[in-house]
């Protein structure tokens, strides 16, 4: 089954493809434009990082004291779910890469050059007999496969953490139990739930960012000049707002999780 391009312009008309293009294999393995972009954001945020660590200080200047700052607000917002640091700072490292990857990602998709600058791939290829231009890069939260494996580890993680924090017993009793008929039925919706979260969350992301690509490319076919502006710093609040969502309904989810394990501390 062929795909078009996600910008190709065939036969006059602008057309957006909803799933993420091959660019190459690595084997069997197929490397997506956005699966690409996935790995550059992780090589950022690990560049970053190793920056960040290479220069840290017992006297912090101006930069470490910007992260510290970022550290101890997020830190405070996490005491007030979880209600212990011990708690804050054990949880901290998964709620805060969900959070830098989400964002990197999203603003990384929004930079010049992604989803404009491609490869024409042979002619009687997938694409190549439409002759269209196969972007390099895509937004991974425009891919939802990227969404719904972010969705998965947050929702198995949640789960994971519920189960080492409190046991299995505890943890399983909330969905599985024979107490009473009421009970039992409410256990089993809210097995039911954990599922939803995953479609929840991976379509929440997938369906802001691909609908902002949608309208950035509108808006520049339209009005290629000075006009898409304003549209692209409010797709570069919406990036933002997204990973605050999403990273915080992780957090608000492990808090329900581990919920047993803070009333002891």
């Amino acid at each position: 089954m062929k795909t078009r391009p996600k910008y190709a312009i065939l036969d006059g008309v602008t057309e957006i493809s909803i799933r993420a293009e091959e660019i190459f294999r690595i084997g069997h393995w197929p490397i997506t434009n956005a699966l690409l972009l996935a790995v550059v954001s992780l090589a950022v945020l690990t560049l970053i990082a190793l920056f960040i660590r290479s220069g840290l200080r017992a006297v912090p200047g101006k930069l470490q004291s910007m992260f510290e700052l970022f550290l101890e607000e997020a830190l405070t917002l996490m005491d007030s779910l979880l209600g212990a640091r011990r708690l804050s700072e054990k949880y901290f490292p998964l709620v805060a890469t969900i959070f830098l990857l989400v964002l990197t990602s999203n603003w990384l998709g929004l930079l010049p050059g992604v989803g404009s600058i491609g490869i024409h791939p042979a002619a009687g290829g997938e694409h190549g007999s439409e002759g269209g231009l196969v972007p390099l890069f895509r937004a991974p939260a425009a891919d939802l496969n990227f969404t719904l494996i972010l969705a998965l580890v947050s929702v198995l993680a949640t789960n994971i953490l519920g189960v080492a924090a409190i046991g299995f017993g505890r943890h399983f009793a909330k969905f599985f139990t024979v107490a009473n008929p009421i009970l039992s039925f409410a256990g089993i919706l809210e097995f039911i739930a954990e599922f939803v979260k995953i479609i929840s969350f991976s379509f929440r992301l997938f369906g802001n960012v691909f609908a902002g690509e949608v309208l950035l490319i509108i808006i520049v076919f339209l009005v290629p000049y000075i006009i898409p502006l304003p549209f692209l710093f409010l797709e570069i609040f919406v990036g933002f707002v997204q990973a605050v969502i999403f990273s915080m309904l992780t957090l608000v989810f492990i808090a329900s999780a581990v919920k047993e394990d803070a009333a002891r501390h």
